[in-house]
């Protein structure tokens, strides 16, 4: 009897008010576990504190504004740590958050070449209110059913090429052409520059890293290039490619990586609050803005979707009918991630594939998530450390998350002519244009008129033909608004 008491007393510990509230012990997991599989996740996830502030920092608006370095870092990480804990507790999953690589590259490239940064944060705030309106009234789910499968599966690998491509471009793998092709290899054809030989060596290296299922790999990689890429500058003394005063054509893309002067900084919180709630539809119009905000909601809307499926799925939580637990909560947190980034600048949160490294470690419940928040706060204090990190390295870990992104393909049945072709189109429309709108809405309107001319217009959801018209529209947007303004 004394031995069955002292069991007992010895497992009141483990069914506790926190193993309890996180179903910690019912899942199968410990408080061990779920702290180990937390902070895999964020090693896993820490390279986005390091490619957003790259991504976003990297691009003038339409005014010729750029957002700060550091005060891109101080949110990425503010933002990414509140809402992965807000994720954790109310939807009790072992899934992380941070801004979206497919999101701030659409910003970054498309977004504010007719809009200001301020203007692009508030279609984001946008898209994220309607987010958690779909999610809270359960329309979301309904709405992700209306679209096909394929072309659900060929967004997300056309956003992985897209992101890819990016990677090549802003390592100077990939460049213009005076006159021929429209892009070339390296300088003149041929890799002549000793930033891009820095890319090609971290490219190697995180494949490698990643290949061979390394916890962290792609931090690993990056932070490894950043060593070499200083070792480097200290005896090239090389330049910048887009130096105002003094440009060098073989230089770093975007700043020269020297050794910092300090490594821990109070975070500037300086971009808070600095967006234009309605800005974007005052400066390019109600039907440009409006599409706009469908194509973030849509990007969102899927890649979350598709992402947290998957992630349940391998935690061993969903349910018969594709399912997982606190289904809705988990969606109106990931919108509220949305909300939370454009208010901060920092672009929209969502769910990262990448938590999948924590899973594998045996995280099971939101403890996991509120650990790696945490410790997305703490990254906050690192700015200095983290600016020294070159374009290239960034760049190229910008290509591995593109073929992860690639790899899905798989799950698309490509022998019927009038599923591949759309497929097809929304995938290689994306990075050629250099625009996931683009992309969806060939995409759409593609799947819609084949289905129809082929006499299945009967398995075109209604919904697609409405989202395929808009999109008639907004390609066409600029003659019809020459013709207005005539």
């Amino acid at each position: 009897m004394a031995d069955n008491d002292q069991a007992v007393e010895t497992a009141t510990p483990r069914t506790g008010l926190l193993d309890r509230f996180f179903e910690i012990t019912h899942r199968g997991s410990s408080i061990k576990q779920e702290i180990r599989g937390g902070i895999v996740a964020f090693v896993a996830m820490a390279y986005i504190v390091v490619l957003n502030p790259l991504i976003l920092g990297g691009s003038e608006d339409i005014a010729g504004n750029s957002l700060d370095f550091a005060q891109l870092t101080a949110v990425t990480g503010l933002v990414a740590g509140v809402i992965t804990i807000l994720f954790g507790v109310v939807a009790r999953l072992p899934f992380g958050l941070a801004a979206g690589l497919g999101m701030n590259s659409f910003l970054a490239v498309s977004v504010v070449q007719e809009v200001t940064w301020a203007d692009a944060m508030g279609l984001v705030v946008i898209n994220g209110v309607i987010i958690v309106v779909l999610g809270a009234t359960g329309i979301r789910t309904a709405i992700f059913n209306a679209v096909p499968h394929a072309l659900k599966i060929a967004i997300t690998v056309g956003i992985g090429l897209f992101i890819a491509f990016i990677g090549f471009v802003n390592a100077g793998f990939v460049t213009r052409t005076p006159a021929g092709p429209p892009v070339q290899l390296g300088q003149d054809g041929s890799i002549g520059s000793l930033p891009t030989l820095v890319f090609v060596f971290a490219l190697v290296l995180i494949g490698i890293l990643v290949a061979r299922r390394i916890p962290g790999g792609i931090l690993i990689g990056i932070i490894v290039a950043t060593v070499v890429a200083i070792i480097i500058q200290a005896f090239a003394k090389l330049g910048t490619v887009g130096d105002p005063v003094n440009p060098d054509p073989l230089g770093w893309n975007l700043s020269a990586p020297e050794f910092p002067k300090q490594f821990i900084a109070a975070p500037d919180f300086g971009l808070i609050g600095e967006f234009d709630l309605f800005g974007g539809f005052q400066h390019i119009g109600v039907l440009a803005a409006t599409m706009l905000v469908f194509t973030l909601v849509f990007t969102n809307f899927f890649d979350a979707m598709g992402s947290m499926t998957g992630l349940a799925r391998s935690a061993g939580l969903q349910t018969d009918d594709g399912m997982f637990p606190r289904i809705r909560g988990a969606f109106i947190v990931e919108g509220l991630g949305a909300v939370f980034g454009g208010g901060a600048s920092a672009s929209s949160n969502t769910v990262f594939v990448d938590s999948a490294a924590g899973i594998a470690e045996g995280a099971r419940t939101g403890l996991a998530a509120c650990v790696t928040g945490v410790l997305f706060l703490l990254s906050m204090f690192f700015s200095p450390l983290i600016a020294v990190i070159p374009m290239e390295a960034g760049a190229a870990a910008l290509v591995v998350v593109g073929a992860m992104m690639v790899t899905q393909i798989r799950e698309i049945e490509m022998s019927d002519f009038r599923v591949s072709l759309p497929v097809f189109l929304t995938m290689v429309t994306m990075p050629l244009t250099y625009s996931i709108a683009n992309g969806i809405g060939v995409g759409f309107i593609s799947w819609a008129l084949i289905h129809a001319m082929s006499k299945r217009a009967r398995d075109v959801h209604w919904l697609l033909w409405v989202v395929s018209a808009g999109f008639v529209l907004y390609f066409v947007r600029g003659p019809i608004s020459a013709i207005l303004g005539a």
